[in-house]
């Protein structure tokens, strides 16, 4: 296939176009390179003649309607977002601009493309989103794919908004698409401002380790490279119209993940006091859901796919890539916002 991935210079992006292009297939990395984003992550394939970039915003029309009829895909990977909650509470506008406007604009682009080449049966247009549109749950139970939407923040808002777009232009306009919904989402080359890259560079630097609240929020933790063959097993088998919720069978308290980080450095880069003593609990972030879990049955039963990383084999190999990697992330400590306690303004 000759997929355009958006988004594809991202975390999550970049780990799908470097499983596309090992695989043999053509990709094309549509990405706007905002704060987040970083050409670094694609190196290893940079220079393969399966890969292209191209720089451009998707909430820029004309720039997709030229990006689509240079590059005529077969498919359609759509990552590109707003997704970092805390900047979403500070400053929502962006991501509605992004998520909702940018999805609207690539969905326009390619029911144009698709129709102007005379609506191939291949054609797949897969949107990737969050499960943190379905809110948050109790002690018991998990999300499904007929989970009721119930979003808490103006990042997950969006994404939901999003969801409904892309469902609206199947039923209406009869676009190919295949939906997905994961969960959190580690692994290399994930931005220094999120939990997992926060604790271990501050652990690394000696500065206090920030835990919201008690610690108690429950994650399924989804490692990167899992998630990468995961979607484009779905792209390639997933029924069209279907959505498949995509989960790592790894729940765990943030708490405990911070201190399952903590050991992790302890054993691989020893101080004199252990790390964990500079976790510092601080003020919760508003409307922070308590626990997210997420069903997998029907990308496991339909489509045979399961996580191969468990959460203790994915944190190690995470902690060591950072490790090895300084060179990478330490430029990325300097972009607007990093480092600093953003999602208080509310």
């Amino acid at each position: 296939m000759k997929l355009l991935v958006s988004g594809g210079a991202g975390f999550i992006g970049s780990a799908v176009v470097r499983l596309a292009v090992a695989r043999g297939h053509e990709v094309v990395n549509l990405d706007a390179l905002t704060y987040a984003a970083c050409l670094e992550n694609v190196a290893s394939v940079a220079h393969s003649n399966l890969y292209s970039f191209e720089q451009a915003d998707i909430r820029d029309r004309a720039a997709l309607d030229r990006i689509f009829a240079l590059h005529n895909p077969s498919a359609i990977m759509h990552l590109a977002a707003e997704s970092h909650v805390d900047r979403s509470i500070d400053g929502p506008a962006d991501f509605i601009a992004t998520n909702i406007t940018g999805t609207f604009n690539m969905l326009e682009a390619a029911r144009a493309h698709w129709t102007r080449n005379g609506k191939p049966a291949r054609f797949r247009f897969h949107h990737i989103s969050t499960d943190e549109v379905f809110g948050t749950l109790g002690t018991t139970g998990q999300f499904t794919e007929s989970t009721p939407y119930a979003p808490n923040s103006p990042y997950s808002a969006s994404k939901a908004a999003s969801d409904h777009l892309v469902r609206a232009w199947a039923e209406t306009y009869g676009l190919p698409v295949v939906m997905t919904n994961c969960s959190n989402n580690y692994g290399p080359f994930h931005f220094p401002e999120k939990l997992i890259p926060v604790v271990i560079l501050n652990a690394l630097a000696g500065k206090p380790i920030p835990v919201y609240g008690k610690g108690e929020n429950i994650r399924d933790w989804l490692y990167v490279e899992d998630h990468a063959d995961a979607l484009l097993t779905v792209l390639e088998q997933g029924r069209l119209g279907r959505s498949y919720n995509i989960g790592g069978e790894n729940e765990a308290r943030n708490i405990d993940l911070v201190q399952k980080i903590c050991a992790l450095l302890d054993e691989m880069r020893p101080t004199q006091t252990p790390h964990a003593d500079l976790i510092t609990f601080v003020a919760d972030r508003p409307g922070h859901d308590a626990r997210y879990a997420i069903d997998p049955s029907r990308i496991r039963n339909e489509l045979g796919w399961r996580p191969s990383v468990t959460l203790d084999e994915g944190l190690r190999k995470t902690v060591r890539w950072y490790l090895d990697n300084e060179a990478w992330w330490k430029p990325l400590q300097a972009r607007h916002g990093v480092g600093e306690r953003l999602g208080t303004k509310s």
